[in-house]
């Protein structure tokens, strides 16, 4: 039986988002409403969804978690040979949304994408917990497998493997940047009348600020 949802909605009542109280500089306006998301203690702040499509144009979608944003873009990590890391290499292109409940804000970001320095993700896999680096190695992600026993055995086997403590990085496990071209913050607002303001990243890396209509 189909679910009726209608009536399924709620009030947004938050501050105002106005054009001249924008930072000139997109990225540091999502530091604000990020630093904002961790000083309110909201579970997983980072989670984003990534949105992506390979050469035949089928988008796939999915939550992975933003683990550095400066100027040059959003990182995240993966493998290169699961779904999303074949389809960017593809079309190595992307979008990002953040969604922030409590706070009723969203944060879209589209882009361009580039595979980061192999450096960066060594250093930043040697920083993940060992479980987390023994994960990794259990089998190619995306691919299948017969049942969850397997998995639990791949571990046990990589365990005695890597005994040491010493698990290396795949070379299929990397990171990614996403160079932001567009950045949205989205305010909830009373009645449905939600504020929206798109940055665009114009030539020469200058940035220019419009309104959306809700």
């Amino acid at each position: 039986m189909a679910a009726d949802l209608s009536e399924v909605r709620s009030e947004y009542r938050q501050a105002a988002l106005r054009e001249s109280e924008m930072d000139p500089d997109p990225i540091r306006q999502f530091e604000r409403w990020f630093n904002h998301a961790l000083e309110s203690k909201l579970d997983m702040p980072n989670a984003m969804v990534l949105a992506t499509a390979g050469k035949d144009g089928r988008p796939s979608a999915r939550y992975v978690l933003l683990k550095k944003f400066d100027a040059s873009g959003f990182v995240f990590y993966s493998h290169s040979m699961s779904l999303k890391g074949l389809q960017m290499a593809e079309n190595p292109r992307a979008a990002l949304a953040f969604y922030w409940a409590p706070q009723h804000r969203q944060v879209r970001v589209e882009g361009a994408v580039e595979v980061v320095p192999a450096a960066d993700a060594e250093e930043y896999f040697k920083s993940r917990p060992y479980g987390s680096r023994l994960s990794v190695w259990v089998a190619p992600q995306s691919s299948m497998v017969e049942t969850r026993e397997y998995l639990e055995r791949r571990i046990v086997e990589l365990d005695g493997q890597f005994h040491d403590g010493e698990v290396p990085r795949p070379e299929s496990w990397v990171g990614y940047r996403v160079r932001p071209e567009s950045i949205e913050f989205w305010q909830g607002r009373e009645n449905r009348l939600h504020d929206r303001i798109l940055y665009l990243c114009e030539s020469g890396g200058r940035w220019t600020i419009k309104r959306l209509a809700p």
